[in-house]
């Protein structure tokens, strides 16, 4: 008989969503990321859920490959794209 059944870690999660949400106002990556997210229909929650996803399979690699965190690296089409509109 199943009691209950766990679908995340909350603790994860609430921590991930922190994350994602501030990663907002600092990282141009992760901006264009959202916004694409959005624009491509993705309700606010639905688009900051995998923006921490994302980040969840940087972190992973960065762990795995023993490389530090790159910017450029993680967001390349995105971040080329921001910057060329910014400069313009």
């Amino acid at each position: 008989m199943v009691l209950s059944r766990k679908v995340k870690n909350q603790r994860l999660a609430a921590v991930g969503y922190i994350w994602a949400f501030s990663s907002l106002t600092k990282s141009p990556g992760a901006r264009a990321h959202y916004d694409r997210r959005r624009k491509a229909g993705d309700r606010p929650t639905a688009a900051q859920r995998n923006l921490f996803n994302r980040f969840m399979g940087m972190l992973y690699f960065c762990l795995q490959h023993r490389e530090p965190y790159d910017e450029s690296k993680a967001f390349p089409s995105q971040l080329s794209a921001e910057v060329l509109a910014q400069a313009a």
